[in-house]
């Protein structure tokens, strides 16, 4: 099984909400690190994806979401000086989660989705104070591709459906199609308190 790489278009549109936050101006460059870091976050588990689907299928491919994801985002988080998870309207990982600004941008993908709009091109920047500081937050969409199916889809083979009833029992996270929405990279990234 082939795995595409992991695609980054130029966004189409990009939400800026700024008056009822009390923010200020998105910096290209601070958008430019956050898009960064999840390219960084989105081809590193696309790379340890295609090795397990490789070396084991996709029972193998679930202990890479599982372990080495979070070590991945923990790392780049930490190279980075921000916040950079996956999250989802239906997880399969309680604590990917999200709190009520990411489920309110990933509706509204959905809807864009729904609309006609390129999933690749999903993106919503926002400045806005976390705990009085100001904060960057950015989303980027993810689609499911081909590949995500095997662990995602409607039709599971009975030993990857068991795996996941095993280490995620309270999965949400199957009966997708290719080009649904999966979920999003989230971004949390601390500004300079001059702003």
């Amino acid at each position: 099984m082939r795995v595409s790489a992991f695609r980054f278009a130029v966004p189409v549109v990009v939400l800026v909400t700024l008056a009822a936050t009390g923010g200020g101006p998105i910096k290209d460059s601070d958008l430019a690190v956050c898009r960064s870091a999840c390219q960084r976050l989105g081809s590193g588990l696309m790379s340890a994806l295609g090795q397990a689907l490789r070396q084991g299928g996709p029972t193998q491919a679930i202990s890479v979401c599982r372990e080495k994801a979070p070590a991945l985002a923990a790392e780049i988080s930490k190279d980075e000086g921000m916040n950079v998870r996956r999250t989802a309207l239906r997880v399969r990982n309680p604590a990917n989660s999200p709190d009520a600004w990411e489920r309110q941008v990933l509706e509204g993908f959905q809807r864009r989705l729904a609309a006609g709009e390129d999933g690749a091109t999903l993106e919503v920047a926002e400045v806005t104070k976390i705990q009085g500081k100001p904060t960057l937050r950015y989303m980027k969409a993810i689609t499911t591709s081909e590949p995500c199916l095997g662990c995602h889809g409607e039709a599971l083979a009975p030993a990857v459906a068991a795996a996941i009833r095993r280490d995620y029992p309270q999965d949400r996270a199957t009966g997708f199609k290719k080009g649904d929405l999966r979920g999003a990279f989230s971004v949390r990234l601390p500004l300079p308190t001059s702003r």
